[in-house]
């Protein structure tokens, strides 16, 4: 596990702003570790998670879906920041991205795995059954079944809205000793970039 402590999901508490997602996107995928992913159901129930582990993609970069320009399936990509990108991979995991950048550039953030914090036993049922709490999301197409998330629901979701179903809500602040660098896992192009960010010994993460 980290040795940070970890926070609780706050009840009330403010998504972050927009400005957030115009930093550097390799600096939003580092600073968004630590911060909470909060998905309300249309039951009024919570499930939450601390992210863990991210990856960025970048224009110019052949593994990052805006590579060869704007389709129906990477749209989202290219419009305000602080917004979700959610596609199909594989024609079966749903994969949540958060928006980078002005409107028009296309970068985003993957999110790659979740520490649960609210909503766990839901989380289980969402999965299938599962009693394994480390494997409820420690994976990003694992977290997006966790949340229920889908592309048809939460595509071009504005994270920043109060009112939003999906939101990303301030954590804590995690100092570069805790941030381990690596190159990205499960693509082919561009795959010894090192762009993958991850808690030390957090045990929710994808893979070490």
């Amino acid at each position: 596990m980290s040795t940070i402590a970890l926070p609780k999901a706050a009840h009330g508490a403010r998504p972050l702003p927009r400005e957030f997602y115009l930093e550097p996107t390799l600096t939003v995928a580092r600073r968004l570790l630590g911060q909470i992913v909060v998905r309300t159901l249309p039951t009024g129930e919570r499930l939450s998670g601390i992210i863990v582990e991210t990856e960025g993609y970048l224009v110019g970069d052949p593994a990052c879906h805006s590579y060869r320009g704007k389709t129906p399936r990477n749209a989202s990509m290219f419009g305000p920041p602080g917004h979700a990108y959610v596609y199909l991979s594989y024609g079966m995991h749903q994969m949540l991205n958060l928006v980078c950048q002005d409107e028009g550039v296309a970068e985003a953030v993957l999110v790659r795995a979740l520490e649960p914090l609210e909503g766990v036993e839901t989380m289980r049922s969402l999965r299938g059954g599962i009693t394994n709490s480390i494997q409820l999301t420690n994976g990003p197409g694992k977290l997006a079944a966790a949340i229920a998330l889908t592309r048809q629901e939460d595509d071009g979701v504005d994270v920043t809205d109060p009112k939003s179903r999906l939101q990303i809500i301030p954590g804590q602040i995690v100092p570069d000793s805790e941030i381990v660098d690596s190159k990205r896992i499960g693509i082919t192009q561009g795959a010894d970039l090192p762009w993958r960010y991850y808690l030390r010994g957090n045990a929710y993460v994808s893979r070490k």
